[in-house]
């Protein structure tokens, strides 16, 4: 009786196993040991590219600020931030976003990502934090949702299509995963 309770249990774990292997829109891997899903060994090579694209996003926007932000976008892209209207094309992209990063800072921790089948799309999403400072030093933060999309250019780089945010409760501003 133990070795068929065992049997199906090893049958059932790599069945799910496959089947998260197999389907990008599976749900994401568990956490790494660190409680990091960026650390699990566990993610598709696809799902690790992606995760690397928004390190780098986040690096290139924490040290240049806006223009640094806006060079990431594919120049048909479009952005869609609460309450205002989309922004479309990298030139409208760059010319709203102009912020230094002494004045603004803009951080993100993705949650999850998927690739497509045929590796020239994925999405990422997670939290985003943005704290400004005024002219007299005072600081004020947003938090919320992000939805980044990605594409591979033809070119053979990827750039930012499509970028969604969405504030959060304000009581959900200082809190980041």
């Amino acid at each position: 009786m133990r070795a068929a309770v065992l049997l199906l249990s090893c049958l059932l774990f790599s069945t799910a196993l496959s089947a998260q292997m197999l389907d990008p829109l599976a749900p994401k891997p568990s956490p790494g040991p660190d409680g990091n899903p960026l650390t699990n060994p566990a993610l598709s090579p696809g799902v690790e590219f992606l995760y690397s694209l928004e390190s780098k996003f986040a690096a290139d926007t924490a040290k240049g600020g806006g223009p640094a932000f806006a060079s990431w976008f594919a120049p048909d892209a479009v952005t869609l931030a609460n309450g205002k209207a989309p922004v479309v094309g990298r030139d409208a992209i760059a010319a709203g976003a102009t912020w230094s990063p002494r004045d603004y800072q803009l951080t993100w921790t993705p949650e999850g990502a998927r690739m497509s089948p045929s590796g020239d799309m994925g999405f990422t999403w997670g939290h985003y934090k943005g704290v400004a400072k005024d002219r007299e030093g005072n600081t004020s933060a947003t938090s919320g949702r992000y939805m980044t999309i990605w594409k591979k250019q033809p070119d053979g780089s990827w750039k930012v299509a499509l970028d969604a945010s969405n504030d959060g409760p304000p009581d959900d501003c200082c809190r980041l995963p």
